[in-house]
């Protein structure tokens, strides 16, 4: 089953949220905000954004997007509307936290990774993880056109090869190649506290601040050293 993209559906439109609509919007696409706090707290980022963007509720942005993008702290993953999305590619931004999060004993103690958490509670859709590991302020400033000498590289996980190779389309698309690190369960490879986690991106390790591109052979190698537990 072929997905024609022309809409995005975000739910969730802080940070990488709000990052990501810039992009889209800039890339061409149709862009539904929504939050938890209703689509009349997002006019002034819809009226930034121009006419290719709305508002919403969440299931409202759910049913809207072709791709859905969930940006939400992982505390409230179980509020995303699981029949709205059925079907679709579903790209999860999220990160653990424990002291945001509280503590999850399944991820404490590496059984699954939060996007494994995310694809359970939404068995009908095919989720993806990517963003997750790049500042937001990184992710809107090194997006650059397909074939430029210092485009950088996110990785991605998924069980669903169709639905990796749509949001690698989108990242195209965006400004971004793309690296394949396997499935969800394959994720931790670029959770917080590893090589590949926002760091690579950085000019100074000690100073997230200052963005350098991150290529696909810098981004390879940072998953391959990552160790778990």
């Amino acid at each position: 089953m072929e997905v024609d993209v022309s809409v995005v559906g975000l739910i969730g439109s802080g940070h990488i949220g709000g990052t990501l609509a810039r992009l889209a919007v800039a890339a061409g696409y149709e862009v539904v905000l929504s939050n938890s706090r209703g689509p009349q707290t997002l006019s002034g980022l819809v009226e930034e954004l121009g006419p290719r963007a709305s508002a919403g509720t969440v299931e409202a942005a759910a049913r809207a997007g072709d791709l859905v993008v969930v940006s939400i702290p992982l505390k409230s993953y179980r509020s995303v509307p699981a029949q709205p999305l059925a079907g679709k590619v579903v790209i999860d931004t999220n990160n653990y936290y424990p002291q945001r999060d509280g503590q999850i004993p399944e991820l404490d103690e590496d059984r699954v990774t939060s996007s494994e958490l995310l694809q359970q509670h939404l068995p009908e859709a095919r989720v993806v993880k990517v963003f997750n590991n790049i500042f937001f302020k990184h992710l809107l400033t090194l997006a650059r056109p397909a074939g430029a000498a210092d485009r950088s590289a996110l990785p991605i996980a998924g069980d669903d090869a169709e639905a990796k190779a749509v949001v690698t389309g989108f990242l195209d698309r965006i400004g971004y190649d793309t690296v394949d690190a396997g499935s969800l369960a394959d994720s931790w490879r670029f959770q917080p506290d590893t090589p590949a986690y926002g760091t690579i991106y950085s000019a100074d390790p000690a100073n997230w601040e200052q963005e350098a591109p991150g290529d696909a052979d810098t981004v390879r190698a940072a998953l391959a050293e990552a160790k778990r537990g």
